[in-house]
């Protein structure tokens, strides 16, 4: 009788539910999990008033239903929402979130038939247009129709959709009045204490503004309750005093997350990913957002690397070596990167274990072009592999500061291209501090030395060498008796 109900109503109807979560106790093992079933329209098949019943983990359901939250609350703040009103709104919005969710079941059903979870983006472009559909609809009375859903209010069929955002410069007011409170002096005629703590720390009231600019918010942030406990708890890290400014100035909003209830939560569960506790200075200083992402996107990383091959031991290196790993997109960055550089024969473990920066590079901007260039010059696709197999960082240099200026110097030296092949590191030394001054020692004697001997060697070990060489070259009659001493190289 309840199937037939479902099926009386008609799928068009924009308050289609769905059924209410219910779960097993935990006397009941056999079924573990909390099962959510959800009635969706299936516009694309045709059918009106289809009923569908898909179970979900209730894991991955509170994680959906996160993902619509973090949604509506992008769209009511691009709105003009303020943070606090928008909070409030979501709020009492479980029934509204509730047929969000319902209506990605619909979108998405063929990615649950097999048990595929959708990403962020997937999750966005699904729910952001049907948002903008709505908000035409019922204009400025859409908080409302999210608030007491699915006791909707009259749409605004005919009238003139009243805008719900306030003007540019209402927006732009309270901007600028949250970077006059930099320069705001109080009665005594100091600036405020917080932005003398700021200044004392190494910080100009133009970097303040710059911020604040940024981040509004960073403005109205107290000194005891806010910056100075973080500011403390990162110099107990052993962050240098003269790098909290650009800390701050990268990510300011660690100074509005709690210490105790994110910033050390979250610590702790990199930590137990395998993030090294003794490395946290050189972590945060290299990404200072690494503690201001939730654990599900990190989580959604750390899966990544798995999937890629990565044990836990090297997981963790990689996140201590490279935490801006953490903001790349899975599928729209790590993913398709990855796949690329599989194209060209290469371990993406390994990559990732040597250069995991690499797989932040932008295909068509980054990786093709340099693809080109090596293509263009002679390399086959098989060789552009194993040099990047052997020097990860390769596809990380810049065509017209490093690549083109070291091949052209390259074409001058007596090699053959197949020994960057065999050492393409040639393409990570300066060409001016390093390769050119090496090369006119070797040239100078007449002698020739690997290509990895002439860079890679310490500078004593380089003069032994090239020493060695100029000595047996002696010794077989290639070079004049005092020709030694000429160099500075022979016995006095």
């Amino acid at each position: 009788m309840k199937m037939e109900a479902l099926r009386s109503i008609h799928s068009s109807d924009l308050w289609s539910l769905c059924g209410r979560a219910f779960s097993f106790t935990r006397s009941q093992p056999a079924l573990p999990e909390k099962l959510f079933f959800c009635r969706a329209k299936f516009g694309d098949s045709g059918v009106n008033g289809s009923s569908s019943l898909r179970v979900v983990p209730s894991t991955l359901l509170a994680a959906e239903k996160e993902e619509a939250k973090a949604v509506l609350t992008l769209f009511l703040k691009k709105q003009g929402l303020s943070k606090g009103v928008a909070a409030r709104t979501i709020n009492k919005s479980d029934l509204f979130i509730d047929h969000l969710v319902s209506r990605l079941h619909s979108v998405h059903k063929s990615r649950y038939l097999v048990g595929r979870e959708l990403t962020t983006l997937e999750i966005r472009d699904a729910l952001t247009p049907y948002l903008e559909s709505l908000l035409e609809e019922y204009g400025n009375v859409l908080v409302d129709l999210v608030e007491n859903f699915p006791n909707a209010p009259a749409p605004a069929k005919q009238k003139a959709v009243a805008p719900v955002s306030p003007p540019v410069s209402t927006l732009d007011s309270k901007k600028l009045k949250a970077i006059s409170r930099v320069s705001e002096l109080d009665s005594s005629g100091d600036l405020r204490p917080q932005i003398l703590y700021l200044i004392e720390l190494g910080m100009d009231l133009e970097k303040i503004k710059l911020i604040t600019r940024r981040f509004p918010a960073f403005s109205y942030y107290s000194l005891e309750g806010k910056i100075k406990p973080v500011v403390e708890f990162l110099l107990d890290l052993g962050i240098p005093k003269a790098q909290i400014p650009t800390i701050l100035g990268k990510r300011p909003q660690l100074c509005g997350i709690s210490l105790s209830e994110n910033l050390i939560p979250t610590m702790t569960f990199l930590e137990n990913l395998g993030v090294d506790k003794t490395q946290w200075a050189k972590v945060i200083q290299r990404f200072p957002a690494v503690l201001t992402y939730s654990r599900q996107k990190v989580k959604q990383t750390v899966d990544f690397l798995y999937e890629m091959g990565l044990s836990a031991e090297s997981i963790g290196k990689v996140l201590t070596r490279c935490p801006n790993i953490i903001s790349y997109s899975i599928e729209e960055k790590l993913r398709p990167t990855a796949e690329y550089f599989r194209s060209l024969g290469v371990d993406v473990s390994v990559l990732l274990q040597r250069c995991p920066q690499s797989l932040g590079c932008s295909i068509e901007a980054n990786l093709k072009p340099v693809t080109e260039f090596f293509l263009e010059r002679g390399f086959t696709v098989e060789e552009i592999g194993t040099m990047i197999s052997r020097f990860g960082a390769l596809y990380t240099f810049s065509l017209t500061e490093n690549l083109i200026p070291k091949w052209e110097f390259f074409l001058t030296m007596d090699y053959d291209k197949s020994e960057l092949v065999k050492f393409p590191q040639y393409f990570g030394y300066s060409l001016e501090e390093r390769i050119k001054p090496r090369y006119a020692r070797v040239k100078v004697h007449g002698v020739k030395l690997l290509l990895n001997q002439v860079l890679s060697l310490s500078g004593s070990n380089f003069e032994n060498v090239l020493k060695k060489k100029i000595e047996k070259a002696l010794s077989d009659g290639g070079h004049e008796n005092g020709k030694l001493k000429k160099f500075g190289i022979g016995s006095t």
